[in-house]
């Protein structure tokens, strides 16, 4: 198979002209390929007056592919094997049931691939599904009545379910074709595939999880709501057996080998029981900062300049970061064009930030979080639960400051700046569902962070015109991008006790839906080969 790279068509083209630039660029007719397929688009909008899309291609000829590659440059035009995945040795004997905790990314894949072997995995989620999620979020959102193991954070699909549903990651990692594969076959649209920057959003991916549990239940695995993992039982660093408390209080023991635990980055009390029943952790870095706002036209106009209407280039997006000589570099994470700023709490008394789009990103502002990262040198002390203590103060800081009702603290990116408190909002129109307040981020931030943001907010306004706008709006805190605990695994991606198989982002093993998924197939891999046994 041919991949061909850098294919410039203008806006609006087609695949027949796709088709056409591909066979030019190698010197044959559109009809002499066997196969095409669009495998990468994006938008070069480095000349604002001069737009256009970027295109790479696998096209199968009937010659010798290595031999027709040679007479190009490698970048360009190059020969290479079609990815196929394969499952390793289904070894695994046990007659128990494997449990999954959480059914976020990570869970979800790991209990599909399960299934789909005949293991019949049994999944624990302390919150609800979707549709129930749903309505327990928006009974928070307008009427400040928090459910605390059903929110933003937990329930089906994982705290990536209210968010942009973006799938960028940083890994390289085969199974992420899998993945996005998976995910077309489940219901997203077919774009992620393709797309440079492909998401899903909130509204699409309800569905697209809701079609993958039902296809668990279907192949015999069960997918237990309001279930929260609360004991595990080991003999001689052995699991036995798991306990969990159902909504109404109720206490269920299952007899079981396997265990992985898919827990997500919020579930603090769930990690404290493992900690104290001798699973071993260590520190880990993790990243604070703020959710900034800006109205999208003005992203738009920045990003595309004349063509910042244009229908077919869709809300414009940014990735930014600043990596200053002295001081601490800061990054944008998670921006959501066209998207609203959510109140994320899990916990009683705190607040939390997080942003989430739909599929359109049709909404009048963008936002992104602006993140900075903090060592364990800033932990208290050496407990590896600590990072999570440094989260809670800053939540609970943010609860004060915000009146004490879930209302979010926030302040105007000219009074953070000027180092003033803000007392009244401009142009741009926050969109917290539970209502925003001014007030005074460096009250409730660490200086290192604010520090920090404010380096970055500058050093972004001259990558980015107007980010530094003095209306734009910043609501805080976003502390819960990763979590400050890593659950160790050994090689065979099991902890100090066998058959617990720490995964995901809440096991400080991925930062995202994409990475999430893959290591939820990872686990699931190794519970397929269960060295345990030999």
């Amino acid at each position: 198979m041919l991949r061909i790279n850098e294919l410039k068509l203008p806006l609006g083209a087609g695949e027949s002209e796709i088709k056409k630039a591909a066979a030019k660029a190698l010197g044959v007719r559109a009809e002499d390929f066997l196969t095409f397929e669009i495998v990468r688009e994006s938008i070069d909008s480095r000349k604002k007056d001069n737009i256009f899309m970027v295109y790479s291609v696998d096209v199968r000829l009937d010659c010798a592919e290595e031999v027709v590659a040679g007479g190009f440059e490698r970048n360009k035009v190059f020969y290479h094997e079609e990815y196929h995945y394969e499952l390793p040795p289904i070894r695994r004997t046990s007659q128990f049931r494997p449990v999954i905790a959480g059914f976020g990314p990570a869970g979800m894949f790991c209990a599909l691939w399960l299934a789909r072997q005949g293991f019949r995995p049994i999944v624990l989620e302390r919150g609800h599904d979707v549709d129930r999620r749903q309505r327990d979020v928006d009974v928070f959102w307008k009427q400040r009545r928090l459910n605390t193991d059903s929110n933003v954070q937990f329930g089906e699909g994982g705290a990536g379910t209210f968010s942009d549903g973006k799938l960028t990651t940083g890994i390289k990692d085969g199974r992420i074709r899998e993945v996005i594969r998976t995910l077309v076959e489940f219901g997203a649209p077919e774009e992620i595939a393709y797309s440079a920057r492909p998401h899903i959003g909130t509204d699409m991916l309800c569905g697209v999880v809701k079609n993958v549990r039902e296809k668990v239940i279907a192949l015999g695995g069960e997918v237990r709501f309001g279930c929260r993992l609360t004991d595990i039982y080991t003999a001689n660093e052995f699991l036995q057996g798991v306990s969990y408390t159902d909504e109404d209080g109720g206490i269920h023991d299952i007899e079981t080998d396997c265990l992985v635990l898919c827990t997500g980055h919020s579930a603090r009390d769930t990690v404290k029981m493992l900690y104290r029943k001798g699973i071993k952790m260590e520190q880990k870095a993790f990243s604070v900062g703020t959710r900034i706002e800006h109205p999208q036209e003005m992203i738009n106009r920045s990003q595309y300049g004349k063509y910042w209407n244009d229908p077919r280039l869709g809300a414009a997006d940014y990735k930014l970061s600043n990596h200053p000589l002295h001081g601490r570099g800061g990054y944008t994470f998670c921006m959501c064009p066209g998207g609203t700023v959510v109140c994320a709490a899990s916990e009683e008394n705190t607040v939390v930030t997080n942003g989430m789009s739909s599929h359109a990103r049709d909404g009048e502002n963008a936002n992104s979080a602006i993140l900075i990262g903090i060592e364990p040198d800033y932990f208290e002390d050496d407990s590896p639960l600590s990072g999570y203590a440094l989260q809670r103060e800053m939540e609970r800081k943010a609860f004060a400051a915000g009146g004490g009702d879930y209302t979010a603290p926030c302040q105007l990116v000219g009074d953070f700046l000027a180092d003033r408190k803000t007392t009244r909002l401009g142009t741009v129109r926050p969109t917290c569902p539970t209502g925003v307040t001014g007030g005074d981020m460096r009250a409730v931030l660490p200086a290192a962070v604010t520090d920090g943001i404010a380096q970055a907010i500058e050093a972004f306004d001259r990558k980015l015109r107007g980010f530094a706008m003095k209306d734009a709006v910043l609501t805080f805190p976003e502390s819960r991008s990763s979590s400050p605990v890593r659950i160790l695994r050994d090689e065979f991606f099991q902890a100090n006790v066998h058959g617990v198989y720490p995964c995901g982002e809440g096991a400080g093993y991925a930062g995202g839906i994409v990475s999430a998924a893959v290591d939820g197939i990872k686990c699931a891999e190794h519970v397929f080969e269960d060295e345990t046994e030999f």
